[in-house]
């Protein structure tokens, strides 16, 4: 749950325009946009990182670490810092904030999706998880998908494919312990499913079975006999009444016809 953002920090600039503090700030975004002065603006960004931490509170989320926005925001108020024209009128707040915003958008779209879904996906997922939190509040109960449908002006569909995107967001370790479970060794990746080797024996044998059918009765018993039973040449010469050599020269036969008969049904 997206904790409760603080007031608007009120900036020197903005509230107090006719006071010593607010011309001094003025005077120093005029100075800075004038002069590019280093450490000025190092001074400025002290002065305004409030407004930074302000914003990253809109966009703090439970997996995210509330110090890591600070320092995207702080990317965006660098950037205002240098785009900001004071002659323009406009209070340097007003427009750092968007300009933070947009670095914090673009921070989840970009880096905190486990599977990145797109980019406009990515846009409605967000729009809808902010959406929902504050409806949360204000309704004092999880709101239904029309009333997020409403606010953030998407179709219910739109929404319910958002919420599923969101799923994306975060992934689990295979190494993370299964829940419930006693048994400290027994993780997630454990319970993973594998290929049944089953299934491909079953397959080999029926495509034997099928091969098979071009050898003669006694071909067959000795294949089997050396292949499923994994009997040597001599226990199945003793089981079949031939020699060893006999055995050998009838078993490189069966398999000399097997191959024919595989490259026949691979070329067919």
């Amino acid at each position: 749950m997206t904790a409760s953002a603080p007031a608007l920090p009120a900036t020197r600039e903005d509230s107090r325009p006719n006071t010593t503090g607010g011309q001094r700030d003025a005077m120093m975004l005029r100075r800075y946009a004038r002069t590019r002065d280093p450490q000025l603006r190092e001074q400025l960004v002290h002065r305004y990182l409030p407004l930074a931490r302000y914003a990253a509170a809109q966009y703090r989320h439970g997996s995210e670490p509330f110090d890591d926005l600070v320092q995207v925001a702080s990317v965006g108020l660098l950037k205002a810092l240098d785009r900001y024209d004071p002659v323009r009128g406009a209070a340097f707040s007003s427009y750092a904030l968007p300009t933070m915003s947009g670095e914090l958008r673009r921070h989840f779209r970009d880096r905190s999706w486990a599977v990145r879904p797109p980019r406009d996906l990515q846009e409605q997922a967000l729009a809808v998880e902010r959406a929902t939190e504050t409806l949360a509040r204000e309704l004092g109960h999880v709101p239904t998908i029309d009333d997020v449908a409403q606010r953030t002006g998407l179709e219910p569909e739109a929404v319910l494919e958002a919420r599923e995107a969101l799923s994306a967001r975060l992934s689990a370790s295979l190494s993370a312990p299964v829940r419930g479970s006693d048994d400290d060794e027994l993780d997630l990746g454990s319970r993973l499913g594998a290929d049944d080797g089953g299934y491909a024996t079953a397959e080999a044998r029926a495509t034997l079975g099928a091969l098979t059918r071009c050898l003669t009765a006694r071909e067959r018993e000795i294949v089997r006999l050396r292949f499923d039973e994994d009997l040597t040449q001599s226990e199945i010469g003793a089981i079949v009444g031939l020699s060893q050599m006999h055995v050998s020269r009838v078993l490189r036969q069966a398999v000399d016809k097997l191959r024919a008969a595989a490259r026949a049904s691979d070329d067919a």
